[in-house]
């Protein structure tokens, strides 16, 4: 036998492979035997066994018989097919990835079966499913409508994008924000929220977001909490009356009882702890910080408003 020349079980021992795949490989003519001896059987050169290291290589990558073969062929740059399948394996880590974070938070929380396909079924959505889950929401309770500009942007511009490889609490925070942008009663809310925006534009509200008198809010209340003092008592009328001056000198209106009544309807519509949580959720998503919960700054103050008003 020529040095040069390998049978098929020498192959075999070289590369690793069966000689069943070999054989496969030169039936489907990928690697074709060089020569054959008088009896038939296969022989390889040198050539034929570097292209068999090739084909070899390139299936454990993950290539297709026939990406290989247009390699092989030179119908397609290696280098055109290595990109393409690269990338491929990016979307297979990263789905890779997304299953761990849901098996993680699953196991966290003890979830039900239909609870983890839920999970599942959310998480894996692309970025732009998720944002088009999100839009359809805002367009839903905004739409139609004109509310408060300022806000309705901060909305449309806040979307969630969960990273690569997210945590645990991130998929978990998705799938509530998932459920909870499909919930008809908070859907409704919100909705009921931009109509009073509306409203109070037509009235020749201006809008805007109020920054400044929500820290002011913030203090005031947060001081009177921390004090112990109780909105229902007489020691919260001066707090109510700093309050509503505020407000009085925000939308330039006087502070007599009509403010107090539009104030009070104006945070009983907004007053919806499902609205602080949806922001909690997008920043938890996202890796933002986690915003200051003004639950019971804007109970407190509202429950005094309320007091007083009787």
């Amino acid at each position: 036998m020529d040095d040069h020349l390998y049978s098929i079980g020498d192959l075999a021992r070289r590369t690793g492979l069966t000689v069943k795949t070999i054989r496969f490989y030169a039936d489907t003519g990928l690697v074709p035997p060089t020569d054959r001896t008088p009896t038939g059987y296969r022989l390889y050169d040198l050539h034929a066994l570097a292209r068999l290291d090739l084909v070899r290589t390139l299936r454990e990558l993950g290539l297709d018989l026939p990406a290989v073969r247009r390699v092989l062929d030179r119908e397609t740059p290696l280098a055109e097919v290595a990109a393409a399948h690269a990338e491929a394996l990016d979307v297979q880590i990263r789905t890779l990835r997304l299953r761990r974070a849901v098996l993680l938070a699953v196991a966290q929380r003890s979830s039900t079966p239909e609870e983890m396909r839920l999970m599942h079924k959310l998480a894996k959505l692309s970025d732009a499913e998720r944002r088009r889950l999100i839009e359809d929401f805002i367009d839903e309770a905004f739409g139609g409508l004109d509310a408060n500009p300022e806000f309705v942007a901060m909305m449309r511009g806040a979307m969630p994008e969960l990273p690569d490889e997210p945590r645990a609490e991130q998929v978990e925070a998705w799938v509530e924000l998932g459920e909870l942008v499909q919930d008809a009663d908070f859907r409704a809310s919100i909705r009921r929220m931009a109509e009073h925006q509306a409203a109070e534009r037509a009235d020749g509200d201006p809008g805007g977001l109020h920054h400044a008198l929500t820290d002011t809010v913030r203090t005031v209340v947060g001081e009177a909490l921390a004090a112990g003092v109780s909105p229902t008592s007489p020691a919260a009328t001066p707090i109510v009356d700093t309050l509503t001056a505020a407000y009085a000198e925000t939308f330039q209106r006087p502070d007599d009882a009509a403010l107090r009544t539009w104030l009070l309807g104006r945070l009983e519509t907004a007053n919806d702890p499902r609205a602080e949580r949806y922001w909690h959720l997008l920043a938890t998503i996202n890796g933002w910080p986690v915003p200051e919960s003004l639950a019971d700054v804007f109970q407190w103050f509202t429950e005094a408003l309320r007091t007083t008003l009787a």
